[in-house]
């Protein structure tokens, strides 16, 4: 295989009937939440708040998850670098993400919402070849920290299996959890 081949698969179409956050260069600008909060929230007690009862069951919004559909117009239109690689974009996200940190729970993982919402916060790479490269070493501190922060906002909602969520999110991602690890959160004192 010479190294213009593409090993790339495209992610299968996003899970019927999921929630959707149309996201608009304007909104991007601007640090614009407002579609997102309309959409998220209900299921929070208060923005940023992991571990407080939500006033709405986050049951349908795990059962039907979400994703992003982003209408940006580049400036340059032959500007070649993808929507994660563009910084006002990236800012976007991390907003939202120190809104939502629990978001990747919720994110349509099949459709491959989770892989470029990781993409938007953590330093990575775009190759021809093999798509999508993480910084190993940032993309496992990314992922440790989002397990262990969706691990208890999914114990506080009464999940009945927070453990297998959290390891299926960590596989998305190139990651395999052990049991012991739960095992030892779950013995923890609680943060």
């Amino acid at each position: 295989m010479n190294d213009s081949e593409s090993n790339i698969t495209p992610p299968p179409p996003p899970t019927e009937g999921r929630f959707e956050i149309h996201v608009t260069k304007e909104m991007i600008r601007s640090l614009d939440l407002t579609v997102a909060h309309q959409v998220l929230r209900p299921y929070v007690a208060q923005i940023g708040d992991n571990t407080a009862p939500p006033p709405s069951d986050p049951a349908p919004l795990l059962a039907r998850r979400l994703g992003f559909t982003i209408k940006y117009e580049r400036d340059d239109p032959i500007d070649p670098r993808e929507l994660s690689e563009l910084p006002d974009v990236r800012l976007w996200f991390v907003r939202l993400d120190a809104a939502y940190p629990w978001l990747p729970a919720v994110l349509d993982w099949r459709a491959g919402e989770l892989g470029r919402y990781a993409a938007m916060l953590v330093p990575h790479q775009m190759s021809k070849r093999m798509g999508l490269v993480f910084n190993p070493e940032a993309v496992e501190l990314w992922t440790m920290n989002k397990a262990f922060l969706i691990h208890a906002w999914l114990l506080a909602r009464g999940d009945p299996r927070p453990d297998v969520r959290v390891k299926d999110m960590a596989k998305c991602l190139g990651f395999s959890l052990s049991d012991s690890l739960f095992t030892l959160l779950n013995n923890s004192p609680k943060v």
